[in-house]
Formats: structure tokens, C-alpha cells, sequence
């Protein structure tokens, strides 16, 4: 990643607000975040911006923290049509049937467990990784889970709010 400027941290910074802020609810949903982060355009630097992001994702409060993850579909069951959702879940292209089951059938006692989807910066992870990681998290209370979910978004914004601003416009096309 980068922490330098890049032209498209330039154009983030002097699109206009609209703009800037559909860019911004496309790498996270919640309202609050990307409303942080607008108001503190311009950025002087990549790092300058993840360390808004950091802050404003610390600052999210519960109903924040649903509305952000109403943004992100089940693993293994990404969104038809979204090239970044299929990105970022392509641990579990290959996955076997057995581990896609399993997986849905995990996905499906963790939602009723905490009442929203099992989130996890899949970039990277291979389907076993991610599946091991949600039969440990499954166990946690409540707290706990939302903690770790707002590092996992964290860590989500940050690969997204990266692409955004290492792309060139016409790879934002």
C-alpha cells in the first residue's frame, strides 16, 4: 500500500462532494464513516486518510457498525455482479461443495447468533482459513464479536480506500 499522494488521492480530494461520497459509501456503508471522512477532505497523504478511517471506524457506534455490515454479503455468497465483493471472497471460488455447505450452515447459526452477517477481511484467505476462523469466532460474546468485527471492516476499509485511491479514472469505470 501506498502512504504517499497519488493522482487519485488527488481526485478524491477535489471531487465533488456527491462524488466523493458514493466512492465513499462503495468501500464502506456506514453513513457516519464516510460522513467523517468527507469532512476532513483534503488529505495530504494515502496514510493521512487510513488514519481517518481508523479513527471514525473507532468512533462507530453499534447501529453504525450494522448499517456497515448490511454492506457485505456472506462468505461464500458474494454479491451478483460485484466484481469487488467476488475479489475479495475469492478464497471461496474453489472451495469444495462440502466446504461451501459448511460454510452456509456456519454462516447461518453465526446470523442467528448475533443478528447480522459473519464478517471477515477474506482478502487473501483461502475458504479453510476463513471457515476456521468463523467456527472460532462463533463462540464469542457479543462484545467481543463486535470488536472484532470493527478490526475487520477496519482492515477492509483500508484495502478498499487503497484501491480507490491508487486507481486511475479510468480504471474507476
Amino acid at each position: 500500500m501506498t502512504s504517499g499522494t497519488t493522482p487519485g488521492l488527488a481526485r478524491f480530494n477535489t471531487s465533488a462532494e456527491g462524488d466523493a461520497l458514493a466512492a465513499l459509501h462503495e468501500v464502506c456503508t456506514s453513513s457516519a464513516w464516510a460522513s467523517k471522512l468527507l469532512a476532513q477532505r483534503p488529505y495530504a497523504t494515502v496514510e493521512a486518510l487510513f488514519q481517518a478511517s481508523d479513527v471514525a471506524m473507532a468512533e462507530l457506534t453499534a447501529e453504525d457498525l450494522a448499517e456497515a455490515m448490511a454492506g457485505h454479503p456472506p462468505i461464500g455468497r458474494p454479491k451478483e455482479g460485484d466484481p469487488t465483493s467476488s475479489r475479495e471472497q475469492s478464497g471461496m471460488a474453489g472451495a469444495s461443495a462440502q466446504l461451501k455447505a459448511e460454510m452456509l450452515e456456519l454462516n447461518l447459526a453465526y446470523q442467528d447468533t448475533f443478528g447480522h452477517v459473519f464478517l471477515i477481511c477474506a482478502t487473501g484467505k483461502t475458504g479453510e482459513q476463513m471457515r476456521d476462523a468463523l467456527r472460532e469466532r462463533i463462540g464469542n460474546s457479543p462484545e467481543q464479536e463486535r470488536e472484532i468485527v470493527r478490526t475487520e471492516l477496519g482492515k477492509i476499509n483500508r484495502i478498499r480506500l487503497n484501491r480507490l485511491v491508487e486507481t486511475t479514472e479510468e480504471e474507476n469505470r
